[in-house]
């Protein structure tokens, strides 16, 4: 069996976080849970299904997935959010894997993006390729707060799936913008972008053109049409509160954490 080590990094997720740990139990023989300092139940169940649970303030996306995998026994890391499980043909196919001799740097997967029980495919949606199997002798996440990825030289591009519970209804679509827009806000401060009355616009606007014509979300119904307006929104939101957080004359510096918590 290919020595794999299972890393996810959460907040308040004790309602799929039982799922997603079971479906990482299928090809990992280790898992690392880097907490944010939930308030729910999500710690507790995850030690309760062996994973190693480890508490540390938000870092920021990659920043917080670097420092899951430094815990990591094993070189090959899977990083699965939260939210999200294997699917089965992605299992058969990692467990046919000879890792140990491996050309490729990581491989990538397709992910499946839900609201609800609705499967949106539209605009992008799908198939939402990520590289989420890696050598970490060879690559990790780069230090971005938001939106990170992993950059490799050589990707496997598989056609197995990853299921994401992106949103559990629209109103949560709504919560998360809000949510994410405040994240890639204080990411874009503290890498000095400055503020601006009219990039707000402008970078909306795009948005909504791109997912509208150069996604094809205008021939792809309503899942289009919501897919588009919500891009829009986010991206409007983002720029508006970057230009908030320099109204307020708020430090860079205080937006992420850097100390380490303890573990348990």
């Amino acid at each position: 069996m290919n020595k794999i080590t299972g890393t996810v990094i959460t907040l308040n997720n004790e309602k799929t976080i039982k799922e997603c740990i079971q479906s990482l139990k299928n090809i990992c023989d280790e898992i690392i849970v880097v907490d944010s300092i939930s308030k729910d139940q999500t710690c507790e169940l995850a030690k309760n299904m062996g994973a190693k649970v480890i508490e540390q303030p938000f870092l920021g996306d990659g920043p917080q997935k670097i420092f899951a995998s430094e815990f990591a026994v094993n070189k090959w890391v899977f990083s699965l959010d939260a939210d999200e499980k294997l699917e089965d043909d992605l299992i058969r196919f990692v467990k046919s894997l000879d890792l140990d001799n491996s050309n490729y740097d990581g491989y990538s997967f397709k992910r499946r993006n839900y609201c609800g029980n609705r499967w949106i495919k539209a605009a992008g949606f799908y198939p939402d390729r990520v590289i989420r199997l890696y050598n970490k002798k060879i690559t990790n996440y780069v230090d971005r707060t938001s939106h990170s990825y992993i950059p490799v030289k050589s990707e496997f591009k598989s056609d197995y799936h990853i299921t994401h519970h992106t949103y559990t209804s629209y109103k949560e679509w709504i919560d998360k913008i809000n949510f994410y827009s405040s994240e890639s806000a204080k990411t874009l401060h503290s890498e000095g972008v400055k503020a601006s009355r009219i990039r707000p616009i402008t970078h909306a606007f795009f948005a909504l053109f791109k997912k509208l014509f150069l996604k094809g979300g205008i021939f792809q119904g309503l899942d289009g049409i919501t897919v588009a307006i919500t891009t829009m929104f986010n991206t409007y939101m983002k720029y508006v509160k970057l230009n908030e957080l320099y109204d307020n004359n708020v430090d860079p510096k205080t937006h992420f954490p850097k100390k380490k918590l303890n573990s348990k």
